[in-house]
């Protein structure tokens, strides 16, 4: 069995989510793809895959198998452009998440760049606000906002966010500027929860003492954006990150109050799951990216 045409075949397989379009991918019938993937199991003594109807998904067993051949490929790949001469030129497919708003507005951008000055690299952006799992979706790299628990993933700062209270001028010169946060205690907010009181927490510069203020929620809405417009109107108070809020305050429309009580800011961070020596295709774009989002976020820090 020749176990790099079949490592081949098992990543165009869960690359393409089925058996037919590898089949079509690598121009390899498709009774050869199947008896190929049998013969890798085999070898290996557990199944990679679980087959349905119309879905392929991979065991436990199989998604680490299938993170190392994929990383294998692409050394090999790395090794062979190197001895080419090709090494300057990094080539491939990636794949890259990030949350909705950041992602439009700060993870595109760089996006853009980075394949002007790379056209052998094609990337698959997918904006989701929900934490996508890397092995399970095949995603090469992820761009997450929050502290992050333990885990196997490898991480690269790229700079942090705020979370900023604001509200119109109008509003504020209706309930007045709070000098404190119990100053909001009571007063009306926008909110991205249910209906009913909300609590936001608050810590005083360098103090660390911690409290907590219950604002009454007159709007909740599900996005930043809403939320965002629904405080230009005059609506009430909201509580968003920094990057959300920057264009509307760089505009007057809003203004950012109790700066000095803000709980700590929110690392931005590039992850990935892979051990060892990054694909170049990978490394390329995380030395890409990372300082460019660091100065991304430095221009709209409030």
């Amino acid at each position: 069995m020749d176990r790099f045409e079949a490592m081949s075949i098992l990543v165009a397989a869960v690359e393409t989510g089925s058996l037919t379009a590898a089949s079509r991918k690598l121009n390899i019938p498709l009774p050869t793809v199947s008896r190929k993937l049998a013969e890798l199991e085999a070898h290996l003594g557990t199944r990679l895959l679980a087959r349905t109807t119309r879905h392929l998904a991979l065991t436990d067993a199989g998604s680490a198998y299938f993170q190392s051949c994929k990383r294998i490929l692409d050394e090999v790949g790395d090794a062979e452009r190197t001895a080419a001469g090709e090494q300057s030129a990094p080539r491939g497919d990636l794949v890259v998440t990030a949350p909705v708003v950041f992602g439009r507005l700060h993870v595109l951008p760089v996006v853009n760049d980075f394949l002007s000055l790379y056209p052998e690299i094609n990337v698959r952006l997918v904006l989701s606000d929900r934490n996508i799992d890397l092995l399970e979706n095949q995603v090469d790299l992820a761009v997450r906002i929050s502290r992050l628990p333990d885990s196997s993933m490898v991480a690269t700062k790229a700079g942090e966010v705020r979370r900023v209270v604001c509200g119109s001028p109008a509003f504020f010169g209706k309930y007045g500027l709070p000098a404190s946060p119990n100053d909001l205690a009571g007063k009306p907010g926008v909110s991205f929860d249910a209906l009913g009181p909300m609590t936001w927490a608050f810590t005083r510069s360098g103090k660390g003492r911690k409290q907590s203020v219950e604002v009454r929620t007159r709007l909740s809405v599900n996005t930043a954006e809403a939320a965002l417009d629904a405080a230009v109107a005059g609506v009430g108070v909201t509580r968003v990150l920094s990057y959300q809020a920057a264009g509307p305050v760089r505009e007057g429309l809003l203004q950012v109050v109790l700066a000095d009580f803000e709980p700590p800011a929110l690392p931005v961070y590039l992850l990935h799951q892979m051990q060892g020596t990054l694909p170049f295709k990978m490394r390329s774009f995380i030395d890409f990216a990372a300082p460019r989002l660091r100065r991304r976020l430095d221009e709209v820090s409030l």
